[in-house]
């Protein structure tokens, strides 16, 4: 299974399978549980290889699936070189990446360089040692402040709310920027690196395409880790600044997971990175480092046509600058879904509608969240069935388990189609029998049905090609850009009434017309 790794992609760039392809990311727990114990594996993901290539999506990205206790779903790994029992074994991963490729499907997985679970063998090890000990210089111990020691060697918090440092028995701490559970790796020791170096080898060894690196920005820390200014929350720095993340020694790490990625020809990473300044997320995409980067505007910006004519303005902007591929996204397992982020209820359905075709009309990558395709909204859940550690550290308001609900297939009750059992690991809500795939894909005007068209034309359609937009004039409210390439306009209506379209054909709209003209919260494509 095993690739060439004899020389260096030189490709021009449209040749990248990567450059305008459509990724769908798997919740690897909650797409489709085959054994029956209520949480999704990879062989309820192998089952539904079809409905994916039906979908027409060009590539999946796995969530983990490693040996992990789960304190944060997986992102907590004790070994990133092996399968959990629960999403079943190296085998079934196999046996998954050949018949996604059978099917014309690439696979990509995430990796998380930036900590391990505190079960990893290396943490273990780390624990039993004594401070200053080569097995704590794994990771980041230090000595704490005070007369004996008792306060945290600075002032950081978590990204899941409470201080950034655990102190252990013999006094000393050790820092991490989520849970307590995942304690942060010193990217400083050589060691560090060499494994996860063993670990790129070890899964293009086995096939995969690609990788989406998680929490990209972090990894290096700045010398002396000093204070974070006061005003930096635990899920926004603002305009402060934030020693935790994005500091300049990360780009070597970048280069490192590149040069080892240029040996295996035709695959490519993409980093989760969260950076408020363009110049900087644009230093990720130097030739060196990643192929792609996840933007996230058009998560951050309201259902507004002046609004995210400026996101789209200012994300092209860094492609531009770098010569790599836009990337666009709606969702992901860590926000709200549409639906709800537009308002909810049909008018949220509309507007999410209206917003995949904008996304898909654009130049570059995008990556769907699974379940958008559905039209599915955020569950109203307990705090007591919240399983997200953020949950419980930073209130029930900011749990992310409202978007992680298992997947919808068919029947009319839960669990619809997702496994044998109704214990599923996060309830499913008997308001979405209407939202199935079964019943979706007997529906022309389904959302479903809505995102299998608007692939497949971009897919196949000529009026898709190029990397430039050119904007029209368009009424208060509303916007249209055009493909200078190939000519596909794209209109959004986000104002109270009907507007007149600009000229051209329709090939596809979000809602149907009203005497010819494009509704509210609708958008359209025409050639």
């Amino acid at each position: 299974m095993r690739r060439t790794t004899e020389g260096r992609r030189d490709e021009p760039q449209g040749t990248l399978w990567w450059h305008d392809a459509v990724f769908y990311q798997v919740y690897v727990r909650s797409f489709a549980d085959f054994n029956g114990d209520g949480v999704g594996d990879l062989e309820g993901l192998r089952t539904r290889l079809g409905y994916l290539e039906l979908l027409g999506v060009d590539a999946l990205w796995l969530t983990p699936f490693y040996p992990s206790p789960m304190a944060d779903h997986g992102y907590d790994i004790a070994d990133p070189r092996e399968v959990d029992p629960t999403y079943g074994s190296l085998g079934d991963f196999d046996a998954l990446v050949a018949d996604a490729h059978s099917r014309d499907i690439k696979i990509t997985i995430d990796l998380v360089p930036n900590h391990t679970s505190n079960t990893h063998e290396w943490f273990r090890s780390a624990m039993a040692a004594a401070p200053g000990s080569a097995e704590r210089e794994r990771y980041l111990f230090r000595d704490g402040k005070g007369e004996s020691g008792q306060e945290p060697p600075n002032n950081w918090v978590s990204a899941f709310g409470g201080p950034a440092w655990t102190r252990v028995p013999d006094g000393q701490w050790y820092l991490h920027l989520f849970a307590p559970q995942q304690p942060d790796l010193n990217w400083v020791n050589p060691e560090v690196r060499a494994d996860f170096e063993r670990t790129l080898r070890f899964w293009l060894d086995r096939g995969v395409d690609g990788f989406r690196i998680d929490v990209a920005h972090g990894m290096a820390k700045p010398p002396g880790l000093p204070d974070m200014d006061p005003r930096v929350s635990a899920l926004s720095s603002g305009d402060y600044g934030d020693p935790r993340f994005d500091n300049d020694g990360v780009h070597e790490i970048h280069q490192l997971i590149r040069k080892v990625l240029d040996e295996y020809p035709q695959t490519m990473a993409v980093g989760e990175i969260w950076v408020a300044d363009e110049l900087r997320l644009a230093r990720y995409l130097r030739p060196d480092e990643l192929h792609l980067a996840f933007n996230f505007r058009l998560v951050l910006t309201h259902f507004d046509a002046d609004a995210l004519r400026t996101t789209i303005d200012r994300s092209l902007a860094v492609p531009m600058a770098t010569g790599a591929p836009a990337t666009w996204t709606l969702a992901n397992h860590d926000v709200w879904r549409q639906v709800s982020r537009y308002g909810g209820g049909a008018q949220g359905v509309r507007r999410a509608r209206a917003m995949a075709v904008v996304e898909l009309a654009l130049p570059g990558a995008v990556y769907l969240y699974n379940g958008e395709e559905l039209g599915l909204a955020n569950v109203d859940m307990p705090a007591e069935a919240m399983a997200d550690p953020r949950a419980r550290t930073s209130g029930p308001e900011y749990g992310r388990d409202v978007s992680r609900v298992p997947l919808p297939w068919e029947g009319d009750e839960p669990p619809f189609g997702f496994s044998r059992t109704t214990r599923t690991w996060l309830p499913m809500p008997a308001e979405w029998a209407p939202l199935t795939v079964e019943k979706q894909l007997e529906d022309e005007t389904s959302t479903l049905s809505l995102y299998r068209r608007a692939v497949e034309l971009r897919q196949k359609h000529p009026a898709f090609s190029g990397d430039e937009l050119e904007w029209y004039g368009a009424p208060a409210g509303c916007f249209a850009f055009r493909r200078k390439a190939g000519g596909l306009v794209c209109a959004l209506n986000t104002s109270a009434s009907p507007i007149t379209l600009p000229p051209g054909e329709v090939l596809l709209s979000s809602s149907p017309l009203e005497d010819g003209k494009l509704p509210p919260d609708a958008a359209a494509w025409l050639v």
